[in-house]
């Protein structure tokens, strides 16, 4: 299995701390936008996060405070051979959605674009108070295609997710927060540490749980409702006969912190 010192390239970053991964878009001079590089070092990143059992948790976030993410370097999409390879290229946000782990985005300025999606395949998105998020591709002649449309009316409703498709005009974190597309405003000197410590108390739960809060989530958007909630209840059975279940009420009668090792 690959370190994360094997993961790191010029543009990305990847340390692991304490069970928790943090993959940082190195890039700032173009905004975070993400190259064909990039994006396959985002992919291996997150096969390694998948696969670790010493990652617990993910956080995902850019350097600098003017840019998250503006999404694919617009420059590089003219090397795609057709638009098919470009349809069929190695996507990645379809790799950060495949995680199990759980993963936060720190959103430290624009989430523009496929940064938007990016953005959009975490679990719990934490904003600076200078973050600010769009879809402008309608604005070039096109739309977004990693999953924008339909993540975003999940998150914010079909009329607010129109608006943002139609105009491609960017919202405030402020109003992203009234709209429910990020969990928590913060300034920007305190996003890191933020994001930092929710993975940490979420690195701390039992890891099989964990897992499994997000595959329930994702069975409540993706399932009909009778069959998510019989689901739930496949996956609560699963993990109550799981050592770390055990552990826990062990722990619990004990009056001790849990000590679980993912079995």
């Amino acid at each position: 299995m690959l370190s994360p010192l094997e993961l790191d390239t010029e543009e990305i970053v990847v340390d692991h701390s304490g069970f928790v991964a943090t993959i940082t878009l190195n890039r700032p001079h173009k905004l975070n936008s993400v190259t064909q590089g990039m994006s396959d070092a985002l992919v291996m990143a997150a096969e390694w996060a998948n696969t670790s059992d010493e990652v617990r948790a993910v956080v995902l976030t850019g350097v600098g405070e003017r840019s998250f993410c503006t999404g694919s370097d617009i420059r590089q999409l003219d090397k795609y051979a057709t638009p098919w390879d470009f349809r069929n290229r190695a996507d990645y946000c379809d790799a950060l959605r495949l995680l199990r782990k759980p993963v936060i985005a720190a959103v430290n300025g624009y989430a523009f674009g496929g940064g938007l999606e990016t953005a959009l395949a975490c679990d719990i998105r934490i904003a600076s108070a200078t973050a600010s998020f769009a879809a402008p591709e309608i604005k070039l002649g096109w739309i977004g295609g990693g999953g924008v449309s339909t993540l975003l009316a999940h998150s914010i409703g079909a009329s607010n997710t129109a608006l943002m498709l139609m105009t491609g005009d960017a919202i405030s974190a402020q109003q992203a927060l009234a709209w429910g597309l990020v969990s928590e405003v913060v300034e920007p000197d305190a996003l890191l540490r933020r994001a930092a410590e929710l993975a940490a108390t979420i690195a701390s739960r039992p890891p099989i749980a964990a897992e499994m809060a997000k595959a329930t989530l994702s069975a409540a958007f993706n399932m009909p409702q009778d069959q998510a909630m019989a689901y739930e209840r496949d996956l609560q059975t699963v993990a109550f006969a799981t050592e770390d279940a055990t552990e826990g009420r062990t722990a619990f009668a004990e009056k001790r912190q849990g000590i679980f090792g993912r079995r």
